[in-house]
């Protein structure tokens, strides 16, 4: 059955950390607007800084819907789910905050997490999470599945780019300066990085 936990420390950290893959969930304050559901992964791109915050890399892609809600309104939810070993869905609820490539606390951040993830090409920002609630639940329904390897086409693609190159990429995007509902989202060009 589910359980609450005060912090992010012990088994509920290990559990988080040999995870390959988690998810964000985040919704603009507008009742119409569009509810974002995204998957994670890379390797070395998740940290828990300590036991009541977390941080990742937010990265190229195709859009920018998770930036844009928690400049909006800070609301973010984080997932994992055991696809192996004993059945586990945990959340993390929380307070997000966007820490954009010229903020000063970007060192400071980046430094966290793993060498090759920090120092290749294609990170857009951090999200940094301050967990409000720490929820366990059953799982039963979550299928097994056997985790086989990292995919490396997107850090590959990424590494071979320029700062220029990526902002290209960046600016070419219709919903990474704007939200699917037109909120700002990351801000364009994107500034040089701090580290």
């Amino acid at each position: 059955m589910g359980k609450v936990y005060e912090r992010i420390d012990g088994r509920i950290r290990t559990f988080i950390e040999e995870q390959p893959v988690f998810f964000t969930a985040t919704a603009p304050l507008a009742g119409d607007g569009h509810v974002n559901v995204s998957p994670k992964g890379r390797a070395g791109t998740l940290v828990v800084i300590d036991e009541l915050t977390l941080a990742y890399l937010d990265f190229g892609g195709s859009g920018a819907e998770t930036l844009a809600h928690v400049r909006e309104n800070g609301r973010i939810t984080l997932m994992w789910c055991a696809f192996s070993g004993p059945p586990k869905v945990l959340r993390v609820h929380g307070e997000g905050e966007v820490v954009l490539r010229d903020d000063p606390r970007w060192s400071e951040y980046i430094a966290h997490f793993a060498k090759e993830a920090a120092t290749g090409q294609g990170a857009r920002a951090i999200i940094v999470v301050r967990a409000r609630r720490v929820s366990d639940a059953c799982g039963f329904a979550v299928p097994f599945m056997d985790y086989r390897e990292e995919r490396t086409m997107h850090a590959d693609h990424f590494n071979r780019q320029s700062d220029e190159e990526f902002n290209a990429y960046c600016t070419r995007k219709e919903h990474v300066a704007q939200s699917l509902d037109g909120l700002p989202a990351l801000p364009l060009p994107l500034p040089a990085r701090t580290d």
